[in-house]
C-alpha cells in the first residue's frame, strides 16, 4: 500500500479571526461532558470539516481551547463537538447553553484517510474520550458501508459508568455489517460486557491484516499499546493512524506550543501515521 499524505482542509479567511457562532443543542452525555451543537450565529453555512480534524472554541472572557470535531461531515448545516470539563476554559464551554454565542476558529489540521479505506478493512479502537474524535470517522464509515471490507469499532473506558454515546454505540451495535465491542477497565457484577483493557480485544479481530487500516484515539499509552498489539497480528505501523491530543494555541503552526519533535500537532496532525510518530510516543517529557 503506498504512504498516504494526512489529508487536510484548511479555514478560509483570516484564521486567527473568530467566528461567532451560536448554541443550538446541548446533550449532557456524562458528568461533566457535554456535546455542543453550533451553528452559524449569522445565518449563514458553517465551514465544512473532514473526520478528524479540530477546532478552536472560545468563550469570551475565559480563553480558547481546541476540540475535536465529533459530528457528521456530512451535515453542513451543524457542526457538533464533544467537551469535558477539566479546566477553567473548557468548564465555560461546557457550561454554554442553547442560544450562547462563543468563537469558534478553524476547522484545523489532518483528518483520517478516509479516501484511502475502500476495499479494506477498518479497524477503529478508541479509548475514553478519544471516542469523540473517532465518531466523525465511524460515521463516515457506517454511511458508506459498501465500500469497505471489515469494520471494526472497539471501546474501552475505565466503567460502565464513563461510556460516552452509549445510545448511539447501542444502536450501532445492532447493526449485522458491524462488529462492536465494548470493555471496561472494572466494573460490578450487574456488567454483562468485556472486562480488560482494549487490547485484550485484539486478538480475536476477524481481519485480514494485510489489507487493514486501523484508526486509533485515545491516552498517548493507550495507542501505544493498541498499535503493538495490531502489529501481533499483522498490521503494517505504516497502516495504523493515531489522533495526538496536544495542548494547540494557534491552530496553525505559529505559536510552537504544540511541538512534537519536528512537526506541529496543530498542522501536521492531530491525525498522524504511526510509524512517524511512535519513535516519539516513548520518549519523556516531549
Amino acid at each position: 500500500m503506498a504512504a498516504a499524505a494526512e489529508p487536510r482542509i484548511r479555514a478560509a479567511g483570516d484564521p486567527m479571526l473568530p467566528r461567532i457562532v451560536r448554541v443550538r443543542k446541548r446533550v449532557r452525555e456524562l458528568p461533566g461532558t457535554v456535546s455542543l451543537t453550533f451553528e452559524a450565529a449569522d445565518g449563514g453555512t458553517l465551514p465544512p470539516f473532514q473526520p478528524g480534524q479540530f477546532t478552536m472554541l472560545s468563550v469570551f472572557g475565559a480563553g480558547e481551547i481546541p476540540v475535536s470535531i465529533s459530528g457528521d461531515s456530512a451535515d453542513e448545516s451543524f457542526l457538533v463537538q464533544t467537551v469535558r470539563a477539566v479546566g477553567a476554559v473548557s468548564e465555560a464551554v461546557a457550561a454554554l447553553r442553547p442560544g450562547d454565542c462563543p468563537g469558534l476558529r478553524g476547522p484545523f489540521g489532518s483528518a483520517w484517510p478516509m479516501e484511502d479505506l475502500d476495499g479494506r478493512d477498518v479497524v477503529m479502537v478508541a479509548g475514553g474520550l478519544g471516542l469523540a474524535a473517532l465518531r466523525s470517522a465511524v460515521y463516515h464509515v457506517l454511511a458508506n458501508r459498501a465500500r469497505f471490507g471489515t469494520v471494526v469499532l472497539l471501546y474501552g473506558t475505565r466503567s460502565p459508568e464513563d461510556i460516552l454515546f452509549r445510545g448511539q454505540l447501542q444502536t450501532w451495535r445492532k447493526r449485522l455489517d458491524v462488529q462492536l465491542e465494548v470493555t471496561v477497565d472494572h466494573a460490578e457484577r450487574a456488567w454483562r460486557g468485556h472486562v480488560g483493557v482494549v487490547t485484550l480485544l485484539l486478538p480475536r479481530l476477524a481481519v485480514d491484516a494485510a489489507r487493514t487500516t486501523a484508526l486509533v484515539c485515545g491516552p498517548e499509552v493507550m495507542m501505544r499499546f493498541v498499535a503493538a498489539g495490531l502489529g501481533d497480528i499483522g498490521v503494517a505501523e505504516s497502516s495504523i493512524w493515531v489522533s495526538l491530543e496536544r495542548t494547540m494555541q494557534c491552530g496553525i503552526g505559529l505559536c510552537g506550543h504544540c511541538q512534537f519533535g519536528g512537526m506541529f500537532v496543530c498542522k501536521d496532525g492531530p491525525v498522524l501515521r504511526y510509524d512517524r510518530v511512535r519513535p516519539l510516543l516513548g520518549v519523556k517529557e516531549l
